[in-house]
């Protein structure tokens, strides 16, 4: 059953108590690790600290630098058409030099990798397949990123389904709609950070948890905090969870057409001085149904899971949007330590320093 957002006002008084102090915002405030991929039981995300160093600017050479497990950061140096994944092992961070490096043709793959970090990277226009995913990956920071394509060509433009038959698991992937976002976090992933990226124009943003037919995988994992990101003029999934636990803060969403925030399948989102603005249906929502304007679309009137829950900290600034919280969940508070920047300087901040060439 749907319930109306008469719900919220409960569900803010039970713990905002716990809410931690705000701060007036300095220049590049926050830009430090925070949330999951700093504490968390394996150890803060370090990617290549204490390795090699190394500048690459061409496919061949980004692609053996990144390889192996061995800790090495590997600063990527202008605009790499890539015609298959990318795939960091472990101990590895990339890091765009100046105002940033681009990737086109072909996104990156974080798989059975611990340790890594992302940053200062453009990602765009990438076709059957994420900009970036992580899959069975621990202790992954997406920072400072930007990703990308256009949001006039349909939901599913981005994901076809010409895959060989032998490519099995890419196919059951695709049809569990987890090859068309630009940072999807899936198959028992945890302890990550993504913050103070840009994401805009594209229609299925982040999805955590690709199926819900993986409550057995997925279940006590998928540990992410959202922090500082820019989403603007985006579809759906900002972000979509399943089964896992996502802390949601300080971000500023523009003309997010559909689902913003959707917690499904038992998922527990703690969300937080966030800040909607423009076109936004729906800023936050529990309710199982997925829209048809997201995947897998197997109704015309969407698909139904299981309702998640959410709980609200600091207040929220919805704007003309609306929010459907069914179910308050017991995620009311995370295990590290965080500064929120004050509602009122929300759309400054994450304007200013979101995106490439800010770190």
């Amino acid at each position: 059953m749907k319930f109306s957002h008469l719900l919220v006002p409960l569900s803010l008084a039970l713990v905002v108590a716990g809410a931690p102090a705000e701060k007036t915002p300095d220049k590049k405030d926050g830009f430090e690790l925070v949330g999951y991929a700093k504490e968390n039981p394996l150890g803060e995300t370090t990617g290549g600290k204490g390795g090699a160093t190394t500048t690459v600017s061409d496919v061949a050479a980004f692609a053996s630098a990144v390889a192996g497990n061995e800790p090495r950061t590997v600063y990527v140096k202008g605009d790499f058409n890539l015609t298959s994944r990318l795939r960091p092992g472990s101990n590895k961070s990339i890091i765009g030099v100046g105002s940033g490096a681009s990737i086109t043709g072909s996104g990156i793959t974080v798989q059975n990798a611990d340790n890594v970090i992302i940053q200062n990277i453009k990602i765009s226009f990438i076709l059957d397949n994420d900009c970036i995913t992580l899959q069975n990956s621990t202790r992954v920071w997406v920072d400072h990123c930007e990703f990308t394509s256009d949001i006039n060509r349909g939901p599913d433009y981005y994901v076809s389904f010409h895959v060989p038959a032998e490519r099995e698991e890419e196919i059951v992937m695709l049809m569990c709609g987890a090859k068309d976002g630009q940072v999807d976090i899936v198959r028992a992933s945890d302890w990550i950070t993504v913050s103070w990226n840009y994401f805009h124009d594209h229609w299925k943003s982040s999805l955590v948890g690709n199926s819900d037919a993986l409550r057995d995988v997925d279940t006590g994992h998928l540990h992410v905090t959202y922090h500082h990101n820019y989403w603007r003029n985006e579809g759906t999934r900002g972000p979509a969870g399943r089964f896992g636990h996502q802390h949601v803060f300080n971000n500023l969403y523009e003309d997010f057409l559909y689902q913003a925030i959707h917690s499904r399948s038992d998922n527990q989102v703690l969300v937080e001085a966030n800040v909607f603005r423009g076109n936004t249906s729906e800023a936050l929502s529990t309710y199982g149904l997925v829209v048809p304007a997201d995947s897998p679309n197997t109704s015309p009137e969407g698909d139904y899971e299981l309702d998640g829950f959410a709980n609200l900290g600091a207040r929220n600034d919805w704007g003309p949007a609306t929010i459907n919280i069914t179910q308050v969940g017991n995620f009311t508070e995370v295990p590290y330590k965080y500064r929120l920047t004050p509602l009122k300087h929300v759309q400054e901040v994450v304007r200013a320093g979101a995106g490439l060439g800010k770190i």
